[in-house]
């Protein structure tokens, strides 16, 4: 469920004053318009320092995403923005990460964006899984691949699974950012997940494949079986999204997601 988001100045005073004693006196703060899962998401600056300053309230189903986004970072890659304090007060979870001036990455074909993406999911796909508590892709996918699929999705890698362009920050290199779903399971998910988003910006499902395969060992590798259980888990996936909440982008989401199938079941 989205969060209704709010300025700065709107936050119970409870809530700036506990933020202030970690960055110091705030002097300007600027909503950021992308994003729907955070009841606050500003760029504020002090005397000192200019920060990313996000959260919810605590009362609400997004605080434990991004609660596990607070607990996944000290194990994500340098690229990722780092976490400097979590803090709840005044009924709402609020974290300050680092601010990183940049642009939502672009995935249409031919983008010079394209190569820095590769390369930043290439390092999340060698580092290592933390032993900490994460959801595992078999459980999140468990009730749209069945029981017997859904065991082809066990892997190791770490995964963040919304790699959607506004996840991704482009400096000079790319930054994966909103951690909110990071999950333990086969290394060649992630690919599939860009895949998705690839053919969403406008590439094909041939090109867009022949793309993944030639960046990620891990998708060239992966089992065609184990491709076609979870792609018709996603598939089912998107259908339930866009049923619920039938925005444009989310009908189209799952429109892609059955030609992604079609494509994958036809034999490529």
């Amino acid at each position: 469920m989205p969060v209704d988001r709010i300025h700065w100045d709107d936050l119970p005073r409870a809530a700036r004053h506990a933020v202030e004693q970690r960055t110091g006196p705030v002097v300007r703060a600027q909503t950021a318009n992308a994003g729907a899962n955070s009841g606050i998401a500003a760029t504020v600056q002090t005397a000192a320092a200019t920060l990313f300053v996000k959260g919810v309230p605590t009362n609400h189903t997004q605080a434990r995403t991004q609660q596990r986004e607070a607990a996944i970072n000290p194990y994500l890659p340098s690229s990722c923005p780092r976490l400097l304090w979590h803090v709840q007060a005044a009924d709402w979870d609020l974290i300050g990460y680092e601010h990183l001036v940049g642009r939502h990455a672009d995935y249409s074909p031919g983008s010079s964006d394209l190569p820095l993406i590769a390369r930043a999911l290439v390092e999340l796909q060698n580092t290592p899984c933390p032993d900490i508590e994460l959801k595992r892709a078999e459980d999140r996918w468990s009730g749209y691949a069945g029981p017997a699929g859904v065991e082809q999705l066990v892997g190791d890698t770490l995964l963040h699974t919304d790699l959607a362009p506004h996840n991704v920050l482009i400096t000079t290199r790319a930054h994966l950012i909103d951690w909110a779903w990071p999950t333990r399971g086969a290394g060649w998910i992630d690919p599939a997940v860009l895949i998705l988003r690839l053919m969403e910006a406008g590439h094909s499902a041939p090109s867009a494949d022949a793309w993944a395969r030639e960046q990620f060992p891990t998708w060239a590798a992966a089992p065609d079986a184990s491709v076609r259980v979870f792609s018709e888990a996603n598939a089912r996936t998107w259908d339930e999204i866009a049923s619920a909440d039938p925005q444009t982008w989310k009908k189209n989401m799952s429109r892609l997601a059955h030609d992604w199938l079609n494509y994958w079941q036809s034999g490529k």
